[in-house]
């Protein structure tokens, strides 16, 4: 007993002459071992329970000032959270998989990311969203727009209007519907002309027009592109897929030439247009030919695969590029992802032939052996552009009338993933980056 009790103080005696710098590292040793002061880590690797869901929860914690790291590369772009209450809350709900991870377990994580092509990039804030959309359109009818509620990622809708006042200037990131930027109604007028949807949208098209002072619809959408190159100029974050890609970049391109068949101006188009285009305005791309006959919806050989065109390229598959985390962080975010090898899917605008993009245009995926780019980042002045060709991962030969895609079944889709990648990409902004 009296043995035991010396050794007892000796123990209290050699405590109290611990240097409080050593005390101090205990006690945080301590609460990191006890939950105190833990961490959650979001996996996206395969042990993630709903993949799109969990990019939503990012969102979540981020809206309420919460603190958040995008741990590029480290199991398929994980993400660390703070282990409070409403984050814990809020995976329960969402069915989004968190792990607990103590000091100890952070500490490890950091130091194997130190070590390896891997990086930890701050979020910072949840970025204002819009989607460019005319006012009726369906949630179904967009990509982008399902997978933001899916994910219940809150946005506003904008159109023309909206582009061409100051309203645009509240958006951090801006998406851009599979919208026809040349005006000629994505080239249905003729096949469709007496169906009532596409009615409908000439109608609302020239209404808009009217009002806004344009004399049709054409030179209406050249003057919003206008607006749109201004906004990423200007430090927004554009991203498009579909048909937007490509028309924005012919309607910037051909500011000062007529483009457009006759049904949508009322004039024929300049023979000679594709030699008189300025592609110096454009963002993308360059030196492309144009598709003159208004029976094809297709506007130029900028796509790879023509699909409503007799020389249609079947789909293959594309291949997310690689980027070093460390030095390349913004095409390494971009590329996030479980699965590197993707199922390619259509859109009026599939692919990007390789030979039509403009130096300094940042390759992100690509069709295996084929030269067709499917993925691409630029930026310009202060802000950037991203371009997913295709109008839908999980519906890869998507067509008018089609039923909207479920994405409750598709919640692991890695496709859907690039475009929430991008919808994330904005919170990092204050972060200075390589690209």
């Amino acid at each position: 007993m009296k043995a035991e009790t010396k050794r007892s103080g000796i123990r209290r005696r050699v405590r109290c002459r611990l240097p409080r710098r050593l005390l101090l590292a205990g006690l945080a040793s301590l609460a990191g071992a006890s939950g105190l002061g833990a961490q959650l880590l979001v996996p996206m690797d395969r042990d993630q329970e709903n993949h799109l869901k969990a990019y939503g929860y990012v969102f979540g914690s981020l809206s309420e000032g919460q603190s958040a790291e995008w741990l590029l590369n480290y199991r398929s772009g994980s993400f660390l959270v703070s282990d409070a209450p409403s984050n814990r809350r809020r995976a329960a709900l969402m069915g989004v998989t968190v792990e607990t991870l103590d000091g100890s377990d952070v500490a490890r994580i950091r130091r194997e990311i130190e070590t390896r092509n891997m990086e930890t990039v701050p979020l910072e804030k949840a970025p204002t969203i819009a989607v460019y959309t005319p006012p009726n359109s369906s949630p179904w009818d967009d990509a982008v727009t399902m997978a933001l509620e899916y994910a219940e990622i809150p946005y506003e809708r904008i159109w023309d209007r909206e582009v061409l006042s100051e309203e645009l200037e509240n958006f951090d990131w801006l998406h851009l519907h599979h919208e026809d930027f040349t005006g000629q109604y994505s080239k249905f007028y003729l096949t469709y002309a007496s169906s009532a949807w596409l009615q409908e949208e000439v109608a609302r098209n020239e209404a808009i027009a009217r009002e806004l002072g344009y004399p049709n619809v054409p030179a209406l959408k050249k003057a919003v592109a206008a607006r749109l190159r201004s906004y990423v100029e200007g430090g927004g974050f554009l991203f498009a897929m579909c048909t937007a890609t490509e028309t924005l970049e012919l309607a910037l391109a051909a500011a000062g030439t007529d483009i457009a068949a006759s049904f949508a101006d009322g004039s024929p188009p300049d023979a000679a247009a594709s030699d008189r285009l300025r592609w110096a305005d454009a963002l993308a791309f360059r030196d492309a030919v144009l598709v003159m006959d208004p029976t094809l919806s297709a506007f130029s050989d900028i796509d790879g695969h023509q699909v409503n065109t007799p020389w249609r390229v079947d789909l293959g598959s594309f291949s997310l590029f690689d980027f070093s985390a460390k030095f390349d962080p913004v095409p390494a975010m971009l590329t996030q992802n479980h699965r590197r090898v993707l199922p390619d899917f259509y859109g009026l605008t599939t692919t990007f032939r390789k030979e039509r993009l403009q130096p300094g245009v940042t390759v992100l995926a690509e069709e295996e052996a084929r030269g067709r780019v499917k993925y691409l980042h630029g930026s310009l002045g202060e802000g950037t552009f991203t371009y997913l060709g295709g109008h839908d991962p999980e519906d890869p030969r998507h067509l008018i009338g089609d039923a909207p895609t479920d994405l409750d079944l598709h919640r692991h889709s890695a496709g859907y993933r690039l475009i929430l990648n991008n919808v994330l990409f904005p919170a990092a902004k204050k972060k200075k980056l390589i690209t």
